[in-house]
């Protein structure tokens, strides 16, 4: 079997929803449509089609060049020498998608899902409830009764507010809302620049130790990214510190920074992107060194499409990975507003589960009534 066509097929868009202000970096703003962007199709000799999230379009001519040909099965030595030949774009548009789309082919040629192709026994994951937007502690707490009583389990908070009491009374007024039945998780967002600008309130080791004290008196599961990104020795004092567990990881983008973190014990749950590494086939390395140094995973998920899926997978396929984060704002953030470019998108269901595709690789299609013909 030899990779014949690569393609990246666009999406109409039916419906323009409006935009959600980012809690994490104020003044920007995400659109939210159904329908709109791309994916990244592969398609093979012997008919077999994989696809992937989108990818920048100046990389077309180069992968066709580096990939008709070659066997699509070969996913390690592909991915490898697309990172060596090739420049990465901006986070979610570079080459991961390819890495993805070349797993679907695996898993269609193999006929399995993906997750059961890497020896997952869970059939159906916990997704958490990842909020957008700051909004005042009596509206999350509203919210958070309201995904209570859809069945989530967990809901993941923006501590954003200019004073750490706000950040608090947010947290404190869920906690009441929901009582002791839902699982909150706090993210600080402290690790958006490799720098030391930060946007939005920016907080100091004070501010983080302090807040994480507090956190973990109200049974929080754990603080998300509470100082830069490359502090680690900070982060390793902080989880020293405190009982509640540190997360993160979004923004990291090779693996020698997670083996970093894991040998100075920065932090208790790692966090990678498989749309910020390139795909699916770095991110389980990194499942494997969570696993080495007996750390939990939760993969983050900016990009609630065919990365969703991709996840979906992997979570299912490691024992150490409790929770899938699935952005879920509603009504505009709602999660379902993203899937709906798929035929029979995934929905949690009323006790707050995700079930996993039973079709082979990612096991999920695009509906056809929004792909743009060529």
């Amino acid at each position: 079997m030899k990779i014949s066509k690569i393609r990246l097929r666009r999406l109409r868009v039916l419906e323009e929803l409006g935009a959600l202000e980012l809690a994490w970096s104020p003044g920007d703003y995400l659109p939210v449509q159904i329908g709109g962007g791309s994916y990244v199709e592969i398609e093979t000799d012997e008919g077999l089609k994989g696809i992937g999230p989108e990818i920048d379009e100046r990389f077309l001519p180069t992968l066709e060049k580096l990939l008709v040909g070659k066997d699509p099965l070969q996913v390690e030595q592909l991915s490898a020498m697309l990172e060596y030949y090739l420049q990465f774009g901006t986070h979610y548009q570079h080459v991961a998608g390819v890495d993805i789309a070349l797993w679907d082919i695996v898993g269609k040629a193999k006929n399995q899902p993906l997750y059961k192709l890497w020896g997952g026994k869970k059939d159906k994951i916990v997704p958490y409830a990842a909020m957008v937007l700051l909004s005042e502690p009596e509206e999350r707490a509203d919210m958070a009764l309201k995904l209570k009583e859809e069945g989530w389990q967990a809901i993941k908070l923006r501590l954003h507010h200019e004073s750490m009491k706000e950040d608090l009374r947010t947290v404190s007024c869920v906690r009441e809302a929901v009582g002791d039945d839902m699982k909150i998780m706090a993210d600080a967002n402290q690790a958006q620049s490799k720098g030391s600008w930060q946007p939005g309130v920016r907080w100091d080791y004070k501010r983080a130790y302090e807040t994480g004290l507090e956190l973990q008196n109200l049974g929080c599961s754990w603080l998300e990214e509470p100082r830069p990104r490359y502090a680690f020795d900070e982060l390793t004092k902080l989880g020293e510190a405190l009982e509640i567990p540190i997360a993160g990881g979004e923004n990291s983008s090779v693996l020698f920074e997670f083996e970093e973190m894991c040998k100075r014990n920065s932090y208790s749950i790692l966090q990678p992107e498989c749309l910020v590494l390139t795909g699916i086939t770095e991110t389980l390395k990194v499942g494997e060194i969570a696993r080495q140094y007996n750390k939990q995973i939760v993969p983050h998920n900016g990009y609630v499409k065919l990365g969703l899926i991709a996840h979906m997978h992997m979570v299912a396929s490691w024992s150490h990975a409790p929770y899938l984060e699935l952005v879920n704002d509603p009504p505009i953030g709602a999660y379902q507003n993203f899937l709906a470019i798929l035929n029979k998108p995934p929905a949690v269901d009323e006790e707050g589960y995700l079930a996993l595709p039973k079709s082979p690789g990612l096991g999920v299609e695009i509906n056809p009534e929004f792909i743009i013909e060529d």
